[in-house]
């Protein structure tokens, strides 16, 4: 079995909102790397003549545009940070730029949203591939590895948005604003 991997690096800015006495409480940003690890869903035996599984132009276009176009300078908040209000109410023309979690925008969460949307992308884009793993480095010391059901890690608690969340969707989108 092959695992195709590839990394891309964003820059971002979050805060913890639940987390108040410590240091992720004041917004702050990061540069960080998402890596995912593909498998073939089918049949990856090669041709004899390409040898290849699926070309990585193809596989990367979707992701590496969303990454670059929509995750790329974002402010991360939690669905349940004051900060929403005051975007909602005094810079409306940045709410496509906020990326809404449930709960804080942790790097774990974030591991489990990227890994649900790349495989809602790679299904919409009729590739015979899953993600298998994500790894989000926050830092050069700090990374999150995620594999697994992200539907089993992400808690919707107070959710209120539509009945496909934006991490469930084969579209651009980072909030369900």
């Amino acid at each position: 079995m092959f695992e195709l991997c590839f990394t891309r690096r964003y820059s971002m800015s979050h805060r913890l909102y639940n987390i108040k006495q410590g240091k992720c409480y004041v917004p702050h940003g990061h540069n960080e790397y998402v890596k995912v690890h593909l498998v073939a869903t089918g049949d990856d035996r090669l041709d004899g003549v390409s040898n290849m599984s699926n070309q990585f132009e193809t596989l990367k276009k979707t992701w590496h545009g969303w990454i670059d176009n929509f995750v790329d300078h974002t402010m991360q908040l939690s669905d349940q940070d004051p900060l929403l209000s005051y975007f909602k109410e005094n810079e409306p023309e940045n709410l496509p730029r906020l990326m809404i979690t449930p709960g804080d925008p942790t790097t774990e969460v974030l591991a489990a949203c990227f890994f649900s949307k790349i495989n809602a992308f790679l299904k919409a884009d009729d590739i015979n591939m899953k993600c298998v793993r994500v790894d989000v480095e926050e830092t050069p010391t700090n990374t999150v590895v995620f594999h697994g059901d992200p539907d089993q890690a992400i808690s919707f608690g107070d959710y209120d948005g539509p009945d496909v969340p934006w991490w469930q969707r084969a579209d651009m989108s980072i909030n369900d604003l």
